[in-house]
């Protein structure tokens, strides 16, 4: 029996509970509304608005369901940015969970979604003309990561209580070191233990709102 089962957002957007963890892949409140919110709004277009760039790499921890992934794929299609976009997952979802999800409203996306989920792992391969993909299967305590190499970091890993590991200082510091200077961190996140790592590490933490259903979110700039 899958330890993931289905489950509708607040939004009407599908999510995955974890029952080994009793965790959820995205907000209750809503799993697209919270990843336009968190990703997309406060990372990759608030990134984009800072430095007037048409191409960006981003790395994501937890490639999970493939929204966040989707998201900025479409975004990368529909304002002609080059991304590329590199992303973590050691316990891949498995296909007849991921293609029952209702995160796709056309031929077109549904398409997109799926070669997001089919891509090879550890190679990286050209979804579209504007986005390129890199899906490590690996952990992040064992994935090996280029100093410098990326300008925004989505970090959608589980809760810190349900996968504390995920948010130690040394895995937090493994990725601000692959952070290229004016780099973003972004997370739905807004521990006090969080906020204090990322400056220890030199990183300018600000505490913003969060989305619907969530008080605060963090975005750090390094």
């Amino acid at each position: 029996m899958s330890k993931l089962q289905m489950i509708i957002t607040g939004d009407g957007s599908h999510s995955l509970l974890n029952t080994a963890l009793d965790e959820t892949y995205h907000s209750r409140h809503g799993a697209v509304q919270e990843s336009i919110y968190v990703f997309i709004n406060k990372g990759l277009e608030h990134w984009l608005n800072q430095k007037g760039s048409s191409s960006v790499s981003i790395l994501e921890i937890g490639f999970g369901t493939g929204l966040n992934a989707l998201l900025t794929a479409q975004y990368s299609r529909d304002h002609s940015i080059k991304i590329e976009y590199s992303t973590l997952e050691a316990f891949p979802v498995e296909e007849n969970i991921w293609t029952q999800l209702n995160y796709t409203d056309s031929p077109e996306s549904k398409d997109l979604f799926r070669k997001l989920h089919e891509a090879e792992w550890n190679k990286p391969q050209d979804i579209s003309p504007e986005f390129k993909l890199t899906k490590l299967h690996d952990t992040l305590q064992q994935v090996g990561l280029n100093e410098g190499s990326f300008d925004i970091i989505y970090y959608d890993a589980f809760a810190p209580n349900k996968q504390p590991e995920m948010w130690e200082y040394a895995a937090l510091e493994k990725v601000a070191k692959s952070m290229r200077s004016h780099a973003v961190f972004v997370t739905y996140c807004a521990k006090g233990q969080l906020k204090r790592d990322l400056r220890s590490l030199e990183l300018s933490v600000e505490t913003l709102e969060g989305p619907p259903g969530k008080k605060e979110m963090i975005r750090a700039t390094k």
